[in-house]
């Protein structure tokens, strides 16, 4: 290792001449052996510990010495990452001296977080770059980003000594912009860039000295700069200040952010792309903070929406319009933090009347626009969640607006279809959806014809639109289920099912279908059909028996049996096979029943099991004791499961679910619109508890037959869900009757 440190370390400390320095090929060298560097401080440490003091001084010193190279940013870079690395490391204490912290901050991060005219050359020529690096956090290899991680690499064992020497800097850096604000403008940029390096965000664990009082600052330096009248002027100052809200949005209190969200929006049509994309970008940020409530009557905490549609309403038409005349500016026709925020603000505000009738004209214009080329995923990804959003929103709100979305829309899907933009197809059939379930029977003619080419097999020969196509297939079910035993169209439905049961990648697509359908139909329309639906499943199941399978199967068996009685079930599927349901019942219902997830599921396959043991004749035989005790014993662990699971679920969903959706280019695929989604149906909405359902039923059922089921529970039961059982018993004052009034004493399940 010696010999290749001491090469090392002559590459870094030689000089050239002035010509050979300019070329660039010596910093690039430099560059390379800091690279390296970087490696053996991340995988070799203790061999290299000993070399480790003299190559920070020669980093150090590349880094002080004055240049001439065109390529000394990209040497800074990789020099000023090896020190951060040191400093975060055990060896912090190369840099714990008042001198060499206060040498590192005025001669390298101070110098390096200041604009400089590559960066005023990229705001002003390739904004998208510009807000990539900056905003989004991808500018790794950028001078200012390297330059504020090893601010915070020092801070993470100095804070103190840092705190006050950025302090004393930013102070000064004011200063002068205040002794000259037309030219000393970048200062102040500067200033806010340090404060936004070093203070600590929600959640950041440390604490220490302060650099600045923040609600000072926030209140001396930042809000004069939106409120100011000259708003339009420095735009890399107004750019930076917007960059700030955006970095605190969740410091800054809410009566605060609602105060300011006027000043925000005169931004939304500044000229500079930068500009107004942060003003995007800080609203929509603003618009999905959530914060951690306690749900009250339990001992559960869940996330909500600090900014609802009573907060923003009133600033709602303006920020629509700012953000619809700024998407016509050059350069930001397709801008998609200017889209993303206009669909989060129609996701959540409650608008009506002309701002509806102006904002879908213009959505629709921008979707004609882009169908010519359609080259920007995500920009295209928000148009239709924005699309979405006011129909969704404003369809629900007045019915009366769902005519002027058909005759807005129409147009421009059918084309999508019609000239085969396939980038579009997954979209298109989710609009329809959600036009389709705002509609009223009878569907016009128009949606008649389009559930005719719904229904033909050619349709779904695309499978990244399969999931879209069976959200418009579920909505057609749900507005015209008497219908479907018109012109043969049961029997094409079937058919398309049976092809996505058949395939792992679809068979979810199938079951949601299927689902829908049992949901919507009257067992007189279904019942000469079901043998060929359990058929289908079944034969799957043969050589398909993943739980995500078997699940799916026990839900929809849930459903026929809610639906159409437990009999229905029971005799449906042994008409397959004789006892074939008792089999289906052993093998499969009981074992996964336990494993259901989701509050909807959880409850109907809860109920219906319930169902059957108290109402299956199959189930209340003699024979089949063994059977019932272990279904009841598996239905009791299903619902003793934490509720924490139902509240991480709702943590992770809600609008932010948009940022989820990923689109990688235009190979085409499905991408869920989450604005687009209908909740889905409870057919047990008269039963609000499943755990009250189970011990009532199986209460009325043990006074029915005192005694016989004692001993099934006391012999299959699990004791630990005979507790949960008798716990349950006791919170909703339900009795089950353990022995015959011939015993010596009558013994009850009870509180």
């Amino acid at each position: 290792m010696r010999e290749w440190m001491t090469e090392f370390r002559a590459f870094l400390t030689t000089s050239y001449p002035p010509p050979v320095e300019a070329d660039g090929a010596p910093d690039a060298l430099r560059a390379a052996v800091c690279d390296n560097l970087q490696l053996y401080m991340e995988k070799y440490e203790e061999e290299f510990r000993a070399y480790l003091k003299e190559f920070v001084e020669a980093v150090w010193g590349l880094l002080m010495a004055p240049t001439v190279s065109l390529s000394r940013g990209q040497l800074a870079v990789t020099a000023i990452r090896f020190l951060t690395t040191v400093a975060e490391s055990v060896h912090h204490a190369l840099f714990g001296t008042p001198d060499a912290m206060k040498q590192i901050c005025d001669s390298v991060v101070v110098p390096n977080l200041r604009l400089r005219d590559e960066d005023e050359e990229l705001f002003e020529g390739n904004w998208v770059e510009y807000v990539r690096r900056d905003a989004e956090g991808s500018d790794t290899d950028t001078l200012r980003r390297a330059a504020c991680r090893l601010l915070r690499g020092l801070a993470a064992n100095y804070r103190e000594q840092v705190a006050v020497l950025v302090s004393a800097q930013v102070q000064q850096m004011l200063a002068a912009y205040a002794a000259d604000r037309a030219n000393n403008w970048k200062e102040k940029d500067a200033a806010i860039y340090l404060v936004i390096a070093l203070m600590q965000k929600p959640g950041a664990t440390g604490g220490g000295t302060p650099v600045v009082d923040m609600e000072s600052f926030f209140a001396s330096v930042i809000v004069p700069e939106l409120q100011a009248p000259d708003w339009e002027s420095e735009p890399m100052l107004k750019a930076t200040v917007l960059r700030f809200l955006k970095e605190f949005k969740d410091q800054i209190p809410k009566a605060t952010a609602l105060a300011l969200l006027p000043s925000v929006t005169r931004f939304l049509t500044h000229e500079s792309n930068v500009v107004h994309s942060y003003a995007a970008i800080f609203i929509e940020n603003l618009l999905i903070i959530k914060d951690v409530v306690q749900v009250p009557g339990v001992n559960v905490v869940t996330r909500a929406s600090r900014y609802v549609a009573t907060d923003i309403n009133s600033f709602a038409p303006q920020i629509i319009q700012s953000l619809s005349k700024a998407l016509g500016y050059p350069d930001s026709y397709e801008n998609p933090y200017l889209m993303k925020c206009l669909m989060r603000v129609l996701g959540i505000a409650t608008i009506a009347g002309q701002v509806v009738h102006e904002i879908t004209a213009r959505l629709v214009g921008i979707l004609m626009e882009v169908c010519n080329n359609p080259k920007n995923p995500d920009f295209n990804h928000y148009l239709f969640e924005a699309l979405a959003a006011v129909i969704g929103k404003a369809g629900e709100q007045d019915p009366a607006l769902v005519p002027l979305f058909e005759a807005s829309l129409f147009p421009v899907l059918q084309r999508i279809l019609v000239e085969d933009i396939s980038e579009f197809w997954p979209y298109s059939f989710q609009i329809f959806a959600q036009l389709v379930n705002l509609s009223r029977p009878p569907l016009s003619q128009n949606y008649m014809q389009l559930f005719g080419v719904l229904l033909s097999n050619a349709t779904w020969d695309r499978p990244p639109c399969v999931p879209a196509l069976v959200r418009l297939l579920r909505a057609f079910l749900r507005k015209i289920p008497n219908e479907l035993n018109q012109e043969g169209r049961l029997p094409n439905i079937l058919v398309i099912f049976r092809s996505l049961v058949s395939r792992s990648s679809t068979e979810d697509s199938a079951f949601y279908m299927l689902n829908t359908l049992v949901e919507n139909v009257g067992l007189d329309i279904i019942n000469p059909h079901i043998s060929e639906i359990w058929s289908a499943l079944f034969t799957r199941l043969q050589t398909r028996q993943a739980v995500k399978f078997v699940n799916s199967l026990v839900v929809v068996m849930s459903l026929v049996s809610v639906k159409y009685g437990p009999g229905v079930l029971v005799s449906s599927v042994d008409t397959i096979q004789p006892n074939l349901f008792t089999t289906i019942l052993q093998r499969f219902w009981i074992p996964n029943l336990k494993l259901i997830k989701g509050s909807l599921e959880i409850k109907l396959t809860a109920v219906a099991s319930t169902k059957l043991l108290c109402e299956s004749a199959v189930l209340l035989d003699a024979a089949a004791a063994q059977t019932w005790g272990k279904l009841l014993d598996s239905i009791v662990t299903l619902l003793s499961r934490t509720e924490q699971d139902g509240v991480q679920q709702e943590q992770n969903d809600g609008a932010d679910a948009v940022d989820n959706q990923k689109t990688s280019g235009y190979s085409v695929s499905f991408v869920r619109l989450q604005y687009a989604g209908k909740s889905e149906d409870d057919l047990l909405k008269d039963i609000n508890d499943p755990k009250q359902f189970l011990v009532t039923s199986l209460a009325s059922l043990s006074a029915q037959s005192p005694g016989r089921f004692g001993p099934v529970i006391e012999q299959h039961v699990d004791p630990a869900n005979k507790s949960a059982l008798l716990q349950l018993c006791a919170a909703y004052n339900a009795n089950i009757v353990f022995l015959s009034e011939d015993d010596e004493s009558l013994g009850v399940m009870c509180p």
